[in-house]
């Protein structure tokens, strides 16, 4: 697998096995919306199973968590894999605060190959730590 910049400095698109990788860079505004809503939309249709990964995303707002759900209901809809990686704990609060974990299922990033699962936060068994 390999990472593919798209001309754009805020997104890189890798694709190997099925499976299709969106990182976003910056900040997820109205302006990045704007800049990348085209080719998520034909990833969105087209992907086998689509994963967008936020670990470099710094900033989100209600475009952008807008963009998120077209998305993921559009993976969703047909039947494909849909997966959002996000490690950042103000979108993660972000996500949850407007109610939308069931349909953008935030995932933290999966462990190196040597290391086992992350461990659960104390005070939320199973849950990601906000």
């Amino acid at each position: 697998m390999h990472l593919i910049r798209r001309g754009d400095p805020h997104l890189a698109v890798r694709s190997s096995e099925g499976l299709t990788t969106v990182e976003l860079y910056g900040e997820l505004d109205l302006v990045l919306v704007q800049r990348v809503r085209p080719e998520l939309d034909v990833l969105a249709r087209e992907a086998p199973a689509l994963t967008v990964d936020l670990r470099h995303v710094t900033f989100c707002d209600a475009s952008g968590l807008g963009l998120l759900v077209r998305c993921a209901q559009r993976v969703q809809d047909r039947g494909a894999a849909w997966r959002l990686v996000c490690d950042q704990p103000m979108i993660l609060r972000l996500v949850r605060l407007a109610a939308l974990d069931d349909v953008l299922r935030p995932s933290p990033p999966a462990p190196p190959a040597d290391e086992g699962p992350p461990a659960p936060h104390p005070s939320l068994p199973g849950r990601l730590p906000v």
